[in-house]
Order: C-alpha cells, then sequence, then structure tokens
C-alpha cells in the first residue's frame, strides 16, 4: 500500500513541474481574437504585438487577405473580430458603396505612396504620352493623382480631393496616358509603363524600397494626416470590446513602433 501511496506522489508531483514548465496546456486558457490582414506589413505588425496580446490573456490569430473586399466582407459577416488592412479613406467608400457597418479603432500606420521607374528613371526623363500606372480602386487612384499634382506632373479640380479621379484632371502638359490597373498587379507591369504609384504595402511584398522612390508623397500633406492612416477595424458595436482595447494596447505599444521602424525603413511609419 505504502508502494501504491508513493507511486502516486511521484505522479503527481511530475505532473505539478511540467504544468510549472510550460508542458500544460496553458494556450488552452487564452481567449482568441481573429484579425484580418494583408501579408505585408499588416500581418508582420500583427505577429509583432502577439507576445503582449498573450500576456494579456489573448492568443491573436492572424488570417491573411490578398485583396481589398474579402477582409471587410468576413468583418461584415462575423467571421472574424477585427481586420488591419486599410485606410480611413477606402473604408468610408467601402461602406458607403456596399452598405456595410464597420468602423475605425485606432490609426496604426502610414504606408507612403510612392513613384516608381519603369521603363524611365526620373520624372524629367517623361515625354509625351509617357504612360503612368496608378491604382483603379477609387480613394487609392485619388491618392495617387494627388501625388502626380504634388509633383508638377498634372493639375486636379481642385474640388475633386480624395474623390478625384482621371476626369478630374485639368491640366496634362504632357498628355501623359494614366493607366487605371488594380493595385495588387502594378508591381509586375513596371517593364510596361514608364512610370507607376504604388501601394506602400504592395511595394513591399514586391521586395521595393520607399526609397527607391522617384517622389514620394510629403510626410505632413493633408492626404496623410487626414485620409491615409491605416486603421484597426471592427463591425460597429464591437468598439468597446475588452478584447479589442487589449488589441489596440498591443498596436500601439513601444514594441511594435519599434518593430516598424527597425524593419521597414520608413516604408512604414507609426501613427502613434
Amino acid at each position: 500500500m505504502k508502494k501504491v501511496i508513493g507511486i502516486a506522489f511521484v505522479l503527481v508531483l511530475a505532473l505539478g513541474l511540467l504544468t510549472a514548465c510550460g508542458g500544460g496546456d496553458a494556450d488552452a486558457e487564452l481567449t482568441p481574437i481573429k484579425v484580418g490582414a494583408s501579408v505585408t506589413p499588416h500581418a508582420e505588425i500583427l505577429e509583432a504585438a502577439k507576445a503582449d496580446l498573450a500576456e494579456a490573456g489573448y492568443d491573436l490569430q492572424i488570417v491573411e487577405f490578398e485583396d481589398y473586399v474579402l477582409p471587410n466582407m468576413s468583418l461584415e459577416n462575423g467571421e472574424l473580430d477585427a481586420n488591419y488592412f486599410q485606410h480611413s479613406a477606402y473604408l468610408a467608400d467601402f461602406n458607403a458603396e456596399n452598405d456595410t457597418n464597420i468602423v475605425e479603432v485606432a490609426k496604426i500606420h502610414y504606408e507612403p505612396f510612392g513613384i516608381y521607374a519603369g521603363k524611365v528613371s526620373s520624372l524629367d526623363a517623361l515625354t509625351e504620352g509617357s504612360k503612368i500606372a496608378v491604382p483603379n480602386d477609387s480613394t487609392n487612384e485619388a491618392r495617387a493623382l494627388l501625388l502626380l499634382e504634388q509633383e508638377g506632373l498634372i493639375k486636379l479640380n481642385k474640388d475633386a480631393g480624395q474623390q478625384a479621379t482621371i476626369r478630374d484632371i485639368t491640366e496634362n502638359s504632357k498628355n501623359l496616358e494614366i493607366v487605371e490597373l488594380e493595385a495588387a498587379t502594378i508591381p509586375r507591369v513596371l517593364g510596361e509603363v514608364d512610370l507607376a504609384v504604388i501601394n506602400g504595402n504592395y511595394a513591399i511584398s514586391a521586395g521595393m524600397s520607399i526609397k527607391d522612390a522617384v517622389a514620394i508623397e510629403a510626410k505632413d500633406s493633408r492626404a496623410v494626416e487626414d485620409y491615409y492612416g491605416n486603421v484597426l477595424c471592427v463591425k460597429a458595436g464591437n468598439e468597446n470590446r475588452e478584447d479589442i482595447k487589449a488589441l489596440v494596447k498591443a498596436l500601439q505599444s513601444e514594441t511594435v513602433k519599434k518593430f516598424m521602424e527597425d524593419t521597414y525603413d520608413g516604408a512604414v511609419v507609426p501613427c502613434f
């Protein structure tokens, strides 16, 4: 009988040691948070916040998307707790067009738009009829056109603002051909156009550096400050959930800020 008791004691002690050393099912105690994100840089930034969220009691589950529609529809349908891939202007436009009710809860970063070399290596090398590729979704097209205007290549209707399209071009002295393409495809067609305006995340995904751009968005422009900060979003009504508050805190931490600054060499800039 004493031998049986001794064996039982040893088993209990061993189980206690395994649990103390992490051999137990500790992860099962974490509350999951499912967040949709673009692969680069959003999913990478979320990865940098995982440890802080785990300490707060949450298991961050990142669902990667390669387009700009599914992450919002998945959030609206309740398949995600939050998403992180878009800027404020795109969100407003998406809600209006799709009758969705998605709201931003925090600005996290912005990605400077850049004009990148295609067949020519500088703005001065553009000639009559040169082709410039821009994103074809409404808010990013406006942002691209504003950057072209910033560099003196075109002039826009002054009232167009973030809704500008090629129809709002009032001056185009070189008769530049503005080629509207899906944002994700633009890095792949650089050899077919003279210059291209590329979203920051797609430039990063293509192995390009903002330092390679022939021109970039001014950091203090109204476009950056008011419209194009990348935001963490939830379905309306979920803004004050404790898990969302913890997610905001983790994404606006010094850990994440340092990760952005150390990793992206100016292509991703913290908004906090």
